[in-house]
């Protein structure tokens, strides 16, 4: 560009000493008349810039093209239910799978259960009593005919039979007639208090070498003094069980029925 500009002043000045020169010689009007410099100067220039071309201007920056925001990406169109139905051969697409952590909750939970169940049915004393049969269930027993139920600060256990409850005399009796401790209900006190109370279920013992009829209570046996007594206290001959002589001679002896008539004979 500074070359360009130099070629230009040297051609302004050539051509101003032509002109000068020119005047001087062929203008008589002009003799004897002195020369104005500066007006010489600037019709000279003025002729120069109508002959020769003007210098191509600079061009302007163009602006720098604003870059346009990318279009957002379109959301796939998820076909409606209806519109899968009515597309034969095309299935629906299968359910994801449950979190990580869900599957994990469950299997805690299954576990937790497992202990539960497991720990309610646990003996928790030498009866094998569990905690299933232990706690008062009232609410949800149906009283019927085999219930065996137990109150809470009551040692005693219980039979329901033929509209009434009996008491079942000894561990004996209780095992004797195929009772478990998983089929006991523990109640609250006074749970029996409306109910009728039945005589008593007794083991009753003789041996086949003995006329001699045992009631066994509290592991001892107790002898019945006669058919009378036998049968005021509710008896009847379907309980009596054989066993071994030896078997009764090894019982401790307990008080008479009636009471008053010892000591018992052995058998």
């Amino acid at each position: 560009m500074r070359d360009e500009r130099d070629d230009r002043l040297d051609q302004l000045l050539d051509l101003l000493a032509e002109e000068v020169a020119e005047r001087l010689r062929g203008s008589s009007s002009l003799a004897g008349q002195p020369l104005e410099r500066g007006a010489l100067i600037d019709e000279t220039a003025e002729r120069l810039e109508e002959e020769m071309p003007s210098a191509p201007s600079e061009p302007e920056p163009r602006p720098e093209p604003v870059p346009e925001p990318p279009l957002a990406a379109e959301e796939p169109v998820e076909p409606e239910p209806e519109e899968l139905e009515e597309r034969p051969g095309l299935e629906s697409p299968p359910s994801p799978p449950a979190p990580r952590h869900t599957a994990r909750l469950l299997g805690r939970l299954a576990l937790g259960l497992l202990a539960l169940v497991v720990l309610i049915n646990i003996p928790i004393n030498r009866h094998g009593t569990t905690l299933a049969t232990a706690m008062p269930d009232t609410r949800a027993m149906v009283i019927r005919d085999g219930l065996v139920v137990k109150e809470e600060d009551d040692p005693e256990i219980y039979v329901y039979q033929d509209g009434r409850f009996r008491w079942i005399s000894s561990l004996t009796a209780f095992e004797m007639r195929g009772h478990t401790w998983e089929d006991v209900h523990v109640v609250e006190d006074g749970f029996l208090d409306p109910f009728e109370i039945g005589p008593a279920i007794h083991v009753l013992l003789k041996c086949p070498d003995s006329p001699h009829i045992y009631r066994l209570e509290a592991e001892e046996k107790r002898w019945i003094v006669d058919i009378e007594a036998f049968e005021d206290e509710g008896h009847v001959w379907e309980d009596v069980q054989s066993v071994p002589c030896a078997y009764l001679r090894d019982l401790p002896d307990g008080e008479t029925i009636p009471p008053g008539h010892g000591p018992p004979p052995q058998p």
